[in-house]
């Protein structure tokens, strides 16, 4: 009688970004999810003493920056054993497809999870004959300024308010950190496309139509990028090669542009325009205005103001 076959051990699904959160049993004390934020996905923790987990594998890059303080952690990964202390300042990068286990304590850390699709783009960006061959490097420690940096770039607008302005920022940091891995934490060597003409004028054209159609509401890197067919990783070095300035700055100047339009030529309060140029709050309207023009808006209102009704006296 022939002897059943057993069954193969059963490959245990990957850990999505969603996922993990509810699969850890630390929460954390913040995070970008809920935010309508795209891209990389921010989530911010204190220090856990005595951990001892395992995880199955993510299927999305895990970016991990101790942001104070020094803990002893033991890492598993890829059949590799690691104990140091990790220290403020430092990182770790765990690829995807990794299965992981953790023992020890945990520094208070700024975990940043990277999805694979957004440094795939990075790397087919790079490529003339064909898509450049991309693996993340499994780190278990390495001190890199430049994600230090983005990461903080990504917690302080963690800590603002939602306004406008704040996706075309985080677009601009998870694309900026995506390219960073494929540059310095590549398996494989990267072969650098030659520089490409920049935008044309028509594309500039349009480009500019769109986003003073549209100053009233925030505005992505990806909707610029589709308007002149392109990735937003290659639109943001088409732009700035074109235009001197990266799309953000060149948003902002539209929407300080148009307020002072409105300034002069209507008589709205200073509270509506900020909303009607894409600004959430006035204060937020009032410091990038004074900052472009050099006077605050009611300065502004004022002198302009008194031109405007002097000139209907006149006439």
């Amino acid at each position: 009688m022939s002897q059943p076959t057993p069954n193969p051990p059963q490959t245990p699904a990957a850990l999505s970004i969603d996922a993990i959160l509810h699969a850890r049993p630390q929460l954390p004390v913040a995070t970008s999810r809920g935010r309508g934020w795209s891209g990389v996905t921010l989530d911010v923790h204190r220090s856990y003493l005595k951990v001892t987990e395992s995880y199955a594998p993510l299927d999305h890059h895990m970016v991990h920056l101790c942001t104070s303080g020094a803990a002893r952690l033991t890492q598993i990964r890829a059949g590799a054993v690691d104990t140091r202390v990790v220290r403020a300042g430092h990182t770790l990068i765990m690829p995807a497809g990794y299965s992981s286990s953790w023992d020890g304590d945990a520094a208070p850390s700024a975990r940043l999870r990277v999805p694979t699709s957004l440094v795939t783009h990075a790397a087919d960006e790079l490529g003339d004959a064909g898509p450049v061959r991309m693996e993340v490097v499994n780190v278990f420690d390495t001190f890199d300024p430049t994600i230090a940096r983005l990461a903080q770039a990504f917690v302080a607008e963690l800590d603002l308010a939602p306004h406008p302005c704040q996706r075309l920022i985080v677009d601009a940091i998870s694309s900026a950190l995506a390219a960073h891995l494929l540059r310095r934490y590549n398996v494989f060597q990267p072969v650098e496309r030659q520089r490409t003409r920049g935008l044309g004028r028509v594309e500039v054209g349009r480009l500019t139509e769109y986003v003073e159609d549209n100053l009233h509401r925030s505005i992505g890197l990806a909707e610029l990028a589709a308007i002149v067919g392109v990735s937003r990783f290659h639109f943001c070095r088409l732009f700035k090669q074109t235009m001197g300035v990266t799309a953000f700055a060149f948003v902002e100047e539209c929407r300080i542009r148009r307020a002072r339009q409105l300034v002069v030529e209507t008589a709205l309060s200073l509270a509506d325009i900020a909303l009607l140029v894409g600004f959430s709050d006035q204060s937020h309207f009032t410091r990038r205005f004074t900052f472009h023009v050099g006077t605050t808006p009611g300065a502004f209102a004022r002198e302009y103001g008194a031109r405007r009704s002097r000139g209907a006296r006149a006439s």
